[in-house]
């Protein structure tokens, strides 16, 4: 059977327990939001195949269990991710103060340039936020990352998140290949 995909990419949701990354991710690729709250366990992942440029490109995208007892088992998954996407609650402002720590578990656990993005979750919430928008994008312009706010239950921003995530990693590949056969990139680029 012949693969339905030009090219595949593993994108990750990473942060604290309770910050909507479950939620996030069925949305994405479901379309689809349920408003009753289990904890994942260990790790999980949904895949949806999206367009980006032309290619189709089939995403990956891991949900992690965000309670320290997953912690050895979840940090295994940060090798071979093309994206790292931190999750924190718009209305819990430990979950943001938390991103610091998982900035950390990033740098000591994932690929050396692998792609990262932030996203403030729950924005349709904006009656009990603890965080504005301003300080989001404030910590996402200190460590040079995308931010977005997003809302996995109005659907705010998250297929724009994952579009985002795959066209970055989309570039990163392409750069990375073009770097290590630069004759091939332009022999492919003059045949266009």
């Amino acid at each position: 059977m012949a693969k339905k995909y030009d090219f595949l990419f593993k994108l990750l949701l990473i942060g604290d327990s309770g910050v909507g990354k479950t939620c996030l991710i069925i949305r994405f690729a479901e379309d689809n939001f349920n408003s009753t709250y289990i904890s994942t366990i260990g790790i999980d992942f949904k895949v949806k195949t999206i367009d980006v440029d032309g290619k189709k490109v089939k995403l990956q995208v891991w949900d992690t269990a965000g309670q320290e007892r997953f912690k050895t088992i979840t940090t295994a998954y940060y090798r071979g991710a093309m994206g790292i996407i931190l999750v924190y609650d718009i209305t819990d402002d430990k979950s943001f103060e938390n991103i610091q720590n998982w900035m950390k578990s990033i740098k000591e656990n994932a690929s050396a340039g692998v792609s990262r993005m932030l996203l403030g979750n729950k924005c349709d919430i904006e009656a009990k936020r603890k965080v504005s928008k301003e300080t989001g994008e404030k910590l996402a312009k200190d460590h040079g990352i995308s931010f977005f706010e997003t809302s996995a239950k109005s659907s705010i921003n998250v297929e724009e998140v994952s579009r985002a995530g795959a066209a970055v990693s989309h570039f990163k590949l392409w750069r990375r290949r073009s770097y290590r056969n630069p004759v091939r990139s332009r022999a492919r680029q003059e045949r266009r």
